[in-house]
């Protein structure tokens, strides 16, 4: 394995993720309203803010384990892309039935909610797939 590009790879994930769901969650105000609704169950804004470095330290290390198991992924050779997007499907399938639809099962939210959720969850681990394909390179 290539530990720099794993590395590598993690910190451009890192970056794609909040780029993509501050887009996803922070700009398109349908999804911004939805979570309002329930107030109960989400922090305010500034609840957030005093968790946020909590997530942030979390996500990069989640960020490492994902390219971790993205180089094993790839150890047939084939990077790239394309190779990236299956990946991210996959962890976008993952994300969507482990963490979304777990938490509509745990949680009172709505279905509107949660469908938004999966949508915008699937798509920023596409995301995030792709450029782990476009920076992994296996060693040499």
């Amino acid at each position: 394995m290539n530990y720099g590009r794993i590395a590598l790879a993690a910190v451009g994930g890192f970056v794609v993720y909040f780029v993509m769901g501050g887009v996803l969650f922070g700009v398109l105000p349908r999804l911004r309203t939805e979570f309002q609704k329930y107030p109960a169950v989400y922090r305010s804004q500034e609840g957030i803010k005093s968790t946020m470095p909590f997530g942030v330290a979390a996500m990069f290390l989640a960020m490492l384990a994902l390219g971790t198991i993205y180089a094993m992924f790839a150890q047939s050779g084939q990077t790239g892309y394309v190779r990236g997007a299956q990946y991210g499907v996959l962890i976008g399938v993952f994300s969507v039935g482990s963490f979304v639809v777990h938490n509509y099962v745990n949680l009172n939210i709505g279905l509107k909610l949660t469908v938004e959720q999966a949508a915008a969850y699937f798509f920023e681990w596409l995301a995030v797939g792709i450029v782990f394909g476009m920076i992994y390179r296996p060693a040499r």
